[in-house]
């Protein structure tokens, strides 16, 4: 049975997994991480990680970029594999990430769906077949409340297609200002947010008289609980370095 640590057990998505593990028999909760130690489960909830002593085989994390540092602490003395799927970390926190998965492993992604995965993959080619011709933008929709924009997926996807187009191109996340026709080496990031929208991501190819899309659209925060549990158990046990989806979605193949 892998034993599983939650941060941020008691926002959106550590509900959602605490949720869906309840339904599963290979794997537990064993204990709860937040800011708001409230028990709304059936594991205890701490303020801080090392009041917990217990057995654990896996920290998942889907709290802010601001725990990573005493997470850090709390997992790399004990040698335990850390699931990181908060975004904003800044370059000290990536750097000191790197460090420690000389030590442990790391699992980290901005979006945990295996659906992304997917669509990453299917962007990344068609970069390679369409980028030098077509116009490229990318779109993201979320609800309300989110709070950093664009999307941690987003830049990913943006990321992903830099990589792989001929030329250096650039993320433009403003176009009021400017008064010109778009140049090519732009990549168009546009951030949509309104009512309770889980996560759209779409990436379009504007060319001469057609336009391509490649499109994912969360319905429920389910599909991400879902693709961290799968992440977790493929994480325990791995010998220390940074994994993704890439390489999750590699092993089920």
């Amino acid at each position: 049975m892998l034993k599983i640590a939650l941060s941020g057990c008691n926002g959106r998505m550590g509900r959602a997994i605490t949720e869906l593990a309840s339904q599963r028999g290979d794997l537990e909760i064993v204990a709860g991480f937040d800011a708001v130690p409230t028990k709304l489960s059936t594991y205890p909830v701490y303020a801080d990680p090392f009041e917990y002593t217990g057995e654990v085989d896996v920290c998942v994390d889907f709290s802010t970029a601001s725990a990573l540092d005493h997470l850090l602490a709390y997992c790399v003395p004990r040698g335990l594999p850390l699931l990181l799927a908060t975004t904003g970390h800044s370059d000290a926190q990536l750097a000191a990430l790197r460090t420690a998965s000389e030590q442990i492993a790391v699992f980290k992604s901005p979006n945990m769906s295996l659906g992304i995965a997917v669509l990453r993959d299917l962007v990344c080619r068609a970069t390679r077949i369409l980028g030098a011709d077509y116009d490229i933008e990318i779109v993201e929709r979320h609800h309300n409340q989110k709070l950093d924009a664009p999307s941690g997926t987003a830049l990913a996807l943006a990321h992903d297609v830099q990589a792989e187009l001929p030329f250096e191109a650039e993320l433009v996340y403003d176009r009021h200002e400017r008064r010109e026709k778009r140049p090519k080496n732009e990549i168009g990031m546009h951030a949509l947010r309104g009512g309770t929208i889980v996560g759209e991501h779409e990436v379009m190819f504007a060319g001469t008289n057609e336009v391509i899309s490649i499109s994912h659209s969360a319905q429920s925060r389910e599909v991400f609980a879902s693709g961290a549990l799968h992440a977790a158990k493929y994480l325990a046990g791995r010998e220390p370095g940074i994994y993704d989806m890439r390489d999750l979605v590699a092993s089920i193949n």
